[in-house]
């Protein structure tokens, strides 16, 4: 495999074309942003921490019956991933309140419901990435009802496989947000990276966050934090 020019470059990630037309080479950046790119800042080594999270969350994930459009690490902060057709939808798993849903609600942040509830926003940062409906989705015919149940069903798979091992780190899952995608078969894959930057993580023992809102909320130590998640995450799976 060869990793050819620039096809697209956005804030966090680079993609590149590959001499196979069906695979390409995503490179993770240091760059950090929040708040719709009105924050910016380079971190080092985030790249490559973001990169080996994302492909050990990815592969096993992979390995345990949640399909991925992840292939293999290929260099310290590129991956090699299957070419998919973008649904443009987001999934927002929610295991206990946080974040923009605590403030829209006005709930206070760690409260645990009895249910795991799942937010479907249209992707388009110029419209704020709206909270829809399935109906808003099948309306705008970005997926049918059946493809909605099965992304809803393959999120429930993939939250209660990463809850189970970072458990096992020490980490709690609070919340993360994917997308997917449809293969050259037509069937639907995961189609998005699984890190401190999408993943809201906090550590079990202390309540200490270890995630993006380091950056977000001016809480220091993100290079620090997101080099730990990786170390724990690596004992768990090696």
């Amino acid at each position: 495999m060869t990793k050819l020019e620039l096809q697209y470059e956005g804030k966090s990630k680079q993609i590149f074309r590959t001499d196979d037309e069906g695979k390409v080479v995503i490179r993770f950046k240091d760059d950090a942003t929040a708040f719709y790119n009105i924050k910016r800042a380079k971190i080092e080594n985030k790249g490559k921490m973001n990169c080996a999270i994302s492909s050990m969350l990815l592969g096993y994930l992979n390995e345990h019956g949640v399909a991925t459009h992840y292939v293999e690490q290929v260099a310290d902060d590129e991956q090699l991933c299957r070419v998919v057709e973008h649904i443009p939808l987001e999934i927002i798993v929610r295991n206990i309140i946080a974040g923009s849903m605590a403030k829209r609600l006005g709930l206070e942040e760690g409260l645990e419901p009895e249910n795991t509830i799942f937010d479907l926003c249209l992707r388009g940062e110029e419209l704020g990435d709206p909270l829809i409906n399935d109906h808003h989705a099948v309306a705008l015919g970005l997926a049918s009802y059946d493809e909605l149940a099965k992304i809803y069903e393959i999120s429930a798979k993939a939250n209660l496989l990463l809850q189970e091992v970072l458990a096992q780190a020490g980490i709690t899952l609070v919340d993360f947000k994917i997308e997917f995608g449809r293969d050259a078969e037509g069937n639907l894959v995961l189609a998005d990276e699984l890190t401190p930057d999408t993943c809201r993580l906090w550590d079990t023992a202390t309540g200490e966050r270890m995630d993006k809102d380091r950056f977000r909320r001016d809480l220091g130590h993100v290079r620090e934090t997101y080099e730990e998640v990786a170390k724990r995450i690596a004992n768990v799976l090696k």
